[in-house]
């Protein structure tokens, strides 16, 4: 018996654990990509699993959906990711997962002062209100007016 070498949408939804609507998400946004048999159906290549396992690992790690169709994107002839396209990916989001992590700390630390707060001191919050620039406009409501499209 030959392996198979294209896959159903269910096949892929079982194999890699997410569901087909997400799949047709990945889709729509070009992440992932299928054929149409001549009745109409969805297959896809093995090597679908790898794009759609990257795209999960990505996104548990809080990479945009946007970010990671721009890194698969820019990968040759738009192939699936190999060990080192995985590295090259993963070491370009480094930065980005640093300084996210960094923000959620200082927002972790930040939030030992809220307690009991109630947010009644929202003038006073580093996290709710900060750096508060039209604090120098006084008290009182303020009002964003945008230009107007022309």
């Amino acid at each position: 018996m030959a392996p198979v070498t294209e896959l159903t949408v269910g096949q892929v939804a079982r194999r890699s654990g997410v569901a087909v609507s997400a799949l047709h998400f990945y889709e729509a946004r070009g992440l992932i990509r299928s054929h149409r048999t001549s009745g109409n159906q969805r297959r896809y290549g093995r090597d679908v699993l790898r794009r759609v396992a990257v795209i999960r690992i990505a996104q548990e790690v809080g990479i945009s959906l946007a970010d990671i169709g721009a890194a698969l994107a820019a990968l040759p002839e738009g192939r699936t990711p190999t060990r080192d396209d995985w590295s090259l990916l993963s070491t370009a989001w480094r930065d980005e997962l640093d300084h996210k992590i960094a923000q959620m700390k200082k927002l972790r630390d930040g939030l030992s002062d809220c307690i009991g707060c109630g947010c009644m001191s929202i003038d006073k919050c580093p996290l709710r209100n900060k750096g508060d620039r039209l604090a120098r406009e006084g008290t009182g409501a303020r009002r964003l007016v945008l230009p107007s499209p022309r």
